[in-house]
């Protein structure tokens, strides 16, 4: 007899979505285990390796459980990078349920199904990010790393022929961060390009999960 698919999951909770342009609703995260880049700069380290291997069913239980404490229709898949592991069961098992899927990825992974709301967020130095996360994005985010500059929020931002938003986040809220942001938002409007904004992690500001 098959076994029933599983994933490993490093965590799974309820709080305000903190990045882009969902920032501040309601979302249970699922965050998976494992991670293809391992950037220096990363603030979930501890989700690139362990994780407890979870069945789909058991996520969906956990889910649904949340979901009649909290008033909440969104399911943000985040890692690590999701996008290593199947997750399309478990995209399928959620919308049953009556979830909306978002999945925040660094673009280097293929996608298997369309996302109700796809962040990528690509990373150095190639910010590489495959045809179809290319095609599907919602927004686009960049950590405001100390390499990043103007040629790369440019390289990034031309990739996508759509109007598609390109947040600026401080890496960490560390604040020679916010003001590198300021610098290079200032740079890229001198240069006309379209869709930049400045954002921040609104869950570190408010010091929650």
């Amino acid at each position: 007899m098959p076994q029933p698919p599983t994933l490993k999951v490093s965590e799974i909770f309820f709080s305000a979505a903190g990045e882009g342009r969902r920032q501040g609703e309601p979302t249970i995260f699922i965050r998976l285990a494992g991670c293809n880049l391992r950037c220096a700069f990363c603030d979930t380290k501890y989700a690139w390796k362990d994780g407890r291997e979870m069945t789909i069913e058991q996520i969906a239980v956990r889910a649904e459980k949340i979901k009649k404490k909290f008033r909440v229709d969104w399911v943000c898949l985040t890692g690590g990078e999701p996008l290593l592991q199947e997750v399309r069961p478990l995209v399928l098992k959620l919308r049953r349920a009556g979830f909306k899927i978002q999945v925040e990825t660094n673009g280097t992974r293929a996608l298997n199904f369309k996302p109700d709301w796809l962040t990528v967020s690509p990373k150095p130095p190639a910010y590489r990010m495959t045809a179809d996360c290319r095609r599907l994005a919602d927004e686009l985010k960049l950590v405001v790393t100390r390499s990043l500059g103007l040629k790369e929020i440019n390289k990034v931002r031309q990739a996508l022929s759509g109007p598609v938003t390109l947040f600026l986040q401080p890496q960490s809220a560390a604040s020679w961060s916010y003001k590198k942001a300021w610098k290079l938002y200032l740079q890229a409007a001198r240069a006309g390009l379209s869709g930049i904004r400045l954002s921040c992690q609104l869950h570190k500001i408010y010091d929650i999960k």
